[in-house]
């Protein structure tokens, strides 16, 4: 099942897949928008940024954001989701 994203760093996960599926580099993305290559790093990390600097990278990739119910997930689910990546 896919589950809709509810995280900071889902959010990040999904934003980096989607500029590397277009060739596109952090450094590239920064110079667009004006901003430090640092700030797409924070993002993609899930680190706490201004919604604005989030609402531009998913602009300067062709992308918007839907709000969307979601199913309640099960104890495991949310294990899954929150577990820290080795």
């Amino acid at each position: 099942m896919t589950w809709p994203i509810i995280t900071a760093s889902g959010l990040g996960k999904a934003l980096r897949a989607e500029r590397k599926a277009q060739g596109k580099t952090q450094a590239q993305i920064a110079k667009m928008l004006g901003c430090r290559r640092q700030a797409i790093g924070d993002i993609e990390a899930g680190r706490n940024v201004e919604s604005y600097t989030i609402f531009s990278v998913l602009a300067a990739l062709g992308k918007g954001l839907q709000v969307v119910p979601i199913e309640m997930p099960t104890v495991d689910d949310l294990e899954s989701l929150f577990a820290e990546d080795d």
